[in-house]
Formats: C-alpha cells, sequence, structure tokens
C-alpha cells in the first residue's frame, strides 16, 4: 500500500488491514521457522507496513 492509500483509509479500515498484516507477519514467521523461505525480507516489509500502519491510526485518533 501506498502512504497515500493509507491516508485515504478510515479508522475501522486500518484496524482491519493492521489484523491481516499481524496475521501475515505470524504466517510469515512461523513458515520462516519450520523451514527458511524464499524471502526474508517480506518479514521485514510486514513489519514496516504494520508500522505504517499503526502511525496513520493514531494520526487519525489524535486528530479527534
Amino acid at each position: 500500500m501506498t502512504s497515500k492509500e493509507i491516508k485515504d483509509l478510515s479508522q475501522d479500515q486500518l484496524k482491519e488491514q493492521i489484523a491481516q498484516e499481524r496475521e501475515r507477519l505470524l504466517r510469515l514467521k512461523f513458515a520462516h521457522a519450520i523451514s527458511p523461505i524464499e524471502n526474508p525480507l517480506r518479514i521485514r516489509a510486514s513489519r514496516k507496513e504494520i508500522a505504517r500502519l499503526l502511525t496513520e491510526l493514531s494520526a487519525k485518533s489524535n486528530q479527534q
């Protein structure tokens, strides 16, 4: 997701996206623990995406 797409999301949509990303990160970590995944940088990208979403969520909640 681009930063513009993230900024256009509502708080409920942000919470849904955060939950989906956390689930994806959990599955990636389990897959990597069992056998190394092809691209371990996907774990880092997923963590960064969660951080972006959380940052935008806190910015939106501080505005109100």
